[in-house]
């Protein structure tokens, strides 16, 4: 694939997660899809992803996640998002819902391979969202 199809595959997968539709990101990982959300410890598959991440966004139901810049180079995607939301869902890091808004910046690496997503690694400073829920 392109440098410019990798991007438009990422955004579209960002699209997905913030529309919360978890069914349909099986058409972009691919079946070796592995997951970091911190350096080395990996969640196996598509199930690994969901099961790492939907209690996260379900914390903050009807969130946001705009994309505000995305680098490629080769195989390799590099996206810089903002994340917006309302706690007011299910409890985040065992702090129960508080009503407070967040704002807080997300880096995300994305390797591609065959047409799909092969591997993601997350950069995230939870301290930083749990200050904010002054937890």
């Amino acid at each position: 694939m392109s440098v410019e199809a990798n991007k438009e595959l990422v955004r579209r997968f960002y699209e997905t997660i913030e529309q919360e539709n978890y069914e349909e990101l099986k058409d972009f990982c691919h079946e070796n899809f592995v997951f970091y959300p911190q350096l080395d410890t990996p969640f196996s598959g598509l199930k690994g992803l969901v099961e790492s991440e939907k209690k996260n966004f379900d914390a903050f139901p009807g969130f946001r996640m705009p994309i505000h810049s995305i680098i490629a180079e080769g195989d390799q995607v590099a996206v810089y998002l903002i994340f917006e939301g309302t706690h007011t869902g299910i409890p985040f890091f065992g702090v129960p819902a508080t009503g407070k808004s967040v704002r807080f910046s997300l880096m995300m690496k994305l390797r591609i391979a065959d047409g799909k997503i092969i591997e993601k690694r997350s950069h995230v400073d939870v301290n930083d969202i749990l200050r904010q829920l002054n937890a």
